[in-house]
């Protein structure tokens, strides 16, 4: 059975190899055992139910509330010579019964319709004279009450599932914690051995949260950043998408606005030209995106923050679905904060509780300065194995040297004291820097000991400064009001008792990172080329009434300017490129790529022997830690290299700490000892604490040693506690114990 759902995957789908999990889910869904499918967005999960659709012989019933997911995955089977149809609202009389008729002729393999449709009795009448091989059920967080998107008519699912007993049922969804997951398999009956959790880590996504400053000047610098390149600006309130939608349009950027307040063809509209690339950017609440497929989303900001992580990851979710880089902005502001508690506090008690929780996550994630992904991940019950992701801000700025910043923490607590605990951080930083609001003149704060006391700093350092208070837990917040509360800790501060140690200078904004171990065509493929295919997919997406990346994704695009094909056969091993993609479009892109080729004297290259590996093995082999690190086991020391690269020894360190993490030995050597300023008993405190906390991580110890060693210095002990010397010093001394032992 895999071996042809292994067929169907090249041959229709063009995809050389499943990715993670899909085999298995489908082989269990194939042995007709009820499946629950958790998968990030963009992982692959349609392929799940659509290729085992395929294979049995009835009619498969996809259960989905989104109406441009059925639309777009309808259209999308079609081109495949797939037999799928719609049962939804949006279609005419005439379509809604030419497509009943096709289901009872045994016409189509797989039925799309919300869950309201399938409820109907006279829907369930007409699938009751069908033989229902397989329902699947997406979005399937919609059935859990702890899910962040809860729908009652969901539950009814429940109901339908036994009305037809030898249909196998696959519950797939993106999001869901630990708890809604199993809230899905009591709900449904399934057994707890038959799910199936991908990681929820997209890699290819690079997350980035900032101060909210000039959100409207930070929007247009960022999206700047990619010309000609589709994203998505999400923000909290309707007026909020209008207002930054006529702007953007005045400033020459091609946006349309998508909120549940347009008319209905209207939003439709817009919609559609973002979908068929007649426009770049979509502003919009988070009405917009359930369901849309589009792979080649390169950013998505959120203008406004989401009330939830849920919703933040499904957001973020819409970018890079095509594997390649995406760029995910949030602009955190605490006055949103204010703005989301509004929303929250118009629901049920038990419902404010759940929503309370689920902000605080999400504040929390903005708020630290470790890796994102780590509280990211966590929330959806992964462990994140290592200490940087090297795609979130946190972890491309690297570490910072703390200060001691006992002064300035001293001022702002105090103003919080005086200030009677009843504000928040924003109201704080007015007091100190000495604001004349109409906040300040009402409780007349301007009278205050600490007004004026912090103009030193301006408004967006001293949010800095407050985010790293709540952080170390001198401070917290109270989630419903938003005032700030002084912690136990905050008095050892304030009364000079411990030194608070931190960084007040704003982190700058991190360069977009090139990992070179990902995304294998970047930088390679001939643009200009790429374009012209572009403009020929526009073409006969156009003629024949669908997306582009209905004809091909930009990935295969991007093969196909990597590799030159120029023959039938060299085409069909390029990613996406199926036997019915091959036979109804080949030829249009290979008289292209044949005329560029022929008149530049441009070699066809096969992707057989320029595969991927091929490739990342080229680049690995040019990656500068490597060659870095080979030069140091030859005998160069790191002042040496810092100079032969003119860059700060920090750099070499932070080279020779990735050369040991991808597996490679480094030469032990005592040059990392006699580079650090630590006394002997330090140096020794700092390796104790590697042999009892690990290495990975150096916040652990950096707190295990009361913030009172740096982390340059760490970084440099960690090098030479990795390099094996101080086990080799160890063992010498153990060795020089023996020997006095041996001659007395």
């Amino acid at each position: 059975m895999i071996q042809q759902a292994k067929t169907i995957l090249k041959n229709t789908f063009g995809y050389d190899d499943f990715r993670p999990l899909q085999q298995e889910i489908i082989g269990n869904i194939l042995r007709r055992k009820d499946t629950l499918v958790i998968m990030p967005t963009g992982g692959g999960k349609s392929l799940c139910y659509q290729i085992p659709a395929m294979m049995f012989e009835d009619l498969t019933v996809v259960v989905s509330p989104l109406i441009s997911l059925m639309k777009d995955q309808v259209e999308q089977l079609t081109a495949l010579g797939v037999g799928a149809v719609v049962l939804n609202s949006t279609l005419s009389f005439e379509e809604y019964g030419q497509n009943i008729s096709r289901i009872l002729r045994n016409d189509v393999r797989l039925l799309y319709l919300a869950p309201e449709t399938l409820l109907m009795p006279k829907t369930l009448a007409m699938l009751s004279s069908r033989r229902v091989d397989c329902i699947a059920i997406d979005e399937a967080h919609c059935i859990s009450e702890w899910g962040h998107d809860f729908r009652p008519e969901y539950r009814q699912l429940v109901e339908v599932k036994k009305q037809f007993p030898k249909a196998v049922c696959v519950a797939l969804t993106a999001t869901a914690t630990p708890r809604v997951q199993k809230d899905i398999q009591t709900c449904l009956n399934f057994e707890a051995t038959n799910a199936f959790i991908a990681s929820f880590n997209r890699k290819n996504l690079f997350l980035q949260i900032v101060q909210k400053a000039s959100p409207v000047l930070q929007t247009i610098e960022f999206i700047k950043k990619f010309p000609n390149q589709p994203g998505i600006i999400y923000c909290l309130a309707r007026k909020q998408v209008d207002d930054l939608t006529t702007t953007l349009t005045k400033a020459g950027f091609s946006v349309k606005p998508y909120h549940a307040g347009l008319p209905d063809n209207e939003r439709r509209r817009n919609q559609e030209c973002f979908i068929r690339d007649d426009v770049q950017i979509m502003t919009a609440t988070i009405a917009f995106g359930m369901g849309i497929n589009k792979p080649n989303i390169r950013f998505v900001l959120h203008y406004d923050l989401p009330q939830n992580i849920e919703s933040y990851y499904q957001q973020i979710g819409r970018a890079g679905r095509d594997g390649l880089r995406a760029h995910c902005l949030l602009l955190f502001g605490y006055s949103d904060i204010h703005k989301i508690k509004y929303f929250i506090n118009q629901k049920a008690d038990k419902e404010k509780r759940t929503a309370i929780t689920h902000l605080s996550a999400l504040i929390g994630m903005a708020e630290t300065g470790d890796c994102r992904r780590i509280p990211l991940l966590t929330y959806f019950g992964e462990k994140y194995a290592k200490p940087k992701c090297g795609m979130c801000d946190n972890c491309a700025s690297g570490e910072q040297t703390l200060c001691d910043l006992s002064i300035p923490a001293q001022k702002f607590l105090s103003c919080m004291k005086r200030c009677d605990e009843m504000f928040g951080a924003e109201h704080i930083i007015d007091v100190l820097r000495g604001g004349k609001t109409q906040k300040v003149m009402k409780f007349s704060h301007q009278n205050l000991s600490t007004y004026g006391i912090g103009k030193e700093y301006s408004k967006q350092e001293w949010f800095y400064l407050s985010r790293q208070l709540l952080q170390k837990g001198l401070m917290i917040q109270d989630m419903e009001h938003g005032a700030l509360k002084l912690m136990p800790k905050a008095w050892e501060v304030l009364r000079g008792k411990e030194l608070f140690l931190g960084k007040m200078e704003v982190k700058p904004e991190p360069p977009f990172p090139v990992k070179e171990s990902e995304n294998t065509y970047d930088n390679i493929y001939d643009q200009a080329l790429f374009k012209r295919l572009r403009e020929m997919r526009k073409e006969l997406a156009d003629t024949t009434n669908v997306p582009p990346y209905v004809i091909f994704p930009d990935k295969t695009l991007i093969e196909m300017a990597t590799f030159f094909p120029q023959s039938p056969e060299n085409l069909r091993h390029l990613h996406g490129v199926g036997s019915i993609k091959l036979e109804r479009y080949g030829h249009y892109f290979l008289a292209i790529i044949t005329e560029y080729c022929k008149g530049r004297h441009v070699p066809e290259k096969s992707k057989s022997i320029l595969n991927p590996d091929d490739i990342i093995l080229e680049k690995a082999a040019k990656r500068r830690f490597i060659v870095i690190g080979e030069a140091y086991n030859l005998g160069k020391t790191v002042t040496e290299l810092a100079a032969d690269y003119n860059v700060k020894q920090n750099t070499i360190i932070s080279h020779l700490y990735n050369f040991i993490s991808e597996g490679y030995s480094l030469r032990s050597d005592d040059e990392f000892l006699t580079l650090s300023s630590l006394t002997s008993n330090q140096q020794s405190a700092v390796l104790e604490t590697y042999d009892r906390l690990g290495s990975e991580q150096l916040k652990p110890v950096f707190d295990a040693l009361n913030e009172k060693v740096c982390y340059d210095e760490l970084h440099l002990l960690r090098l030479y506690y990795l390099s094996g010397a101080r086990d080799q010093e160890t063992g010498d001394r153990t060795n020089g114990l023996a020997q006095r032992h041996d001659d007395t």
